[in-house]
């Protein structure tokens, strides 16, 4: 008899665990958890992970929970691959990612393949979304937008300066300096200098000389903050009396870490600041109060996990392809970016690129401040 109960115990615990497993919605988080861009990493992190934890609380999506699993691609293309394998094996069924353009264009295809949903809070590059895939979409601009603004901004405020264009060779780095050269060309500005670095380079003295002998006065720079912050710093160590423009890549306050006192006066594109958005300031303490500044993608991460749990219950399903389709038709949805509606590629309806000017803040450190 007493066999027999512990048998029915066992079994009923049994049939509870494995609901339990089966109901819960696995969600995947991917970026550069470590490495030289571990900052981003940690942003696309903590934002999906609150997202999680809120959307638990209101009781998870159409009734079932969010399991999150974080993927460290480091920033290297075979790594996200590797990740996004992992997440296939797991049984994965939405990723929150990638932050490179570089990882996120290969990784989605994989995901593609295996019926996961991909929304990237930081991947600008255009050919994400402009392949026709059904699984690819972006809580963040693209980089022909954003090339179009930064471009148009050299061209009114700098015409009359020598400005060399530089890029860090990467699917993101160069694809946005191509951008914003071609749109500052449109305008009647032509550069004087374009070239390409190497990731991972920490000496940029023959560049800086090569740029002081032809009176560069603007850096236009198409890449990460980890070189950006030498870059300048370098150069004002050698006299380059030059500002640095760039794009979202440096948008880091670990940029002022690395560029020291020169990073005052660098300026950079970013979409409006989600931080700055009245609803959003509970949130925003929420972090804060965690010892975490939800500076750049941590909202974009956020707004990604949101878009996703409301197209769920839109669509009355936790099946990715249902997922898609409401996300391309049945917007806009409530984010911490604000009403957010895709178009047919997976492309956001948001507010476009504003610039930045970084100053020193009321605590005495520097930080990117909205220009306009």
């Amino acid at each position: 008899m007493k066999k027999s109960l512990l048998s029915a115990v066992a079994l009923t615990a049994l049939i509870a665990f494995s609901g339990s497993a089966w109901a819960d919605v696995l969600v995947g988080v991917a970026g550069p958890i470590t490495g030289p861009n571990a900052a981003f990493g940690a942003q696309l992190q903590k934002g999906a992970e609150q997202a999680v934890a809120d959307i638990n609380a209101a009781g998870g999506i159409n009734g079932e929970q969010i399991k999150l699993s974080v993927g460290d691609d480091v920033s290297d293309p075979k790594q996200g691959i590797s990740v996004a394998n992992k997440f296939v094996g797991d049984g994965v069924k939405f990723v929150v990612g990638h932050f490179n353009s570089g990882v996120s264009i290969p990784a989605s295809e994989v995901y593609a393949e295996n019926g996961i949903l991909e929304i990237t809070p930081a991947a600008t590059n255009p050919k994400f979304t402009e392949r026709g895939m059904w699984n690819t979409f972006r809580t963040c601009g693209r980089d022909d937008q954003q090339g179009s603004i930064a471009g148009a901004y050299l061209a009114a405020n700098f015409k009359d300066a020598k400005i060399a264009v530089i890029h860090d060779k990467t699917t993101y780095g160069q694809g946005l300096a191509d951008e914003t050269k071609k749109a500052m060309n449109a305008a009647g500005l032509t550069e004087v200098m374009y070239e390409g670095v190497n990731v991972g380079d920490k000496d940029f003295s023959a560049l800086i000389a090569k740029m002081k002998e032809a009176g560069v006065s603007i850096i236009y720079w198409g890449g990460l903050h980890t070189e950006a912050g030498l870059i300048i710093r370098q150069a004002a160590d050698q006299g380059l009396k030059a500002t640095l423009v760039s794009g979202d890549g440096i948008v880091s306050n670990e940029l002022a870490s690395i560029a020291g006192d020169a990073v005052a006066g660098t300026l950079n594109t970013f979409g409006p600041d989600p931080r700055l958005i009245p609803t959003n300031k509970e949130l925003v303490e929420k972090f804060r109060a965690q010892g975490f500044e939800p500076e750049a993608y941590t909202l974009y991460s956020y707004a990604a996990m949101q878009a996703i749990a409301e197209a769920a219950t839109v669509a009355k399903s936790n099946d990715p392809q249902e997922v898609a389709k409401a996300l391309h038709e049945k917007g806009p949805f409530k984010t911490v970016l604000g009403d957010l509606s895709y178009d047919a590629k997976g492309d956001p309806t948001l507010p476009g690129y504003v610039m930045y000017e970084w100053k020193k803040g009321d605590d005495g450190k520097y930080t990117y401040i909205q220009k306009m």
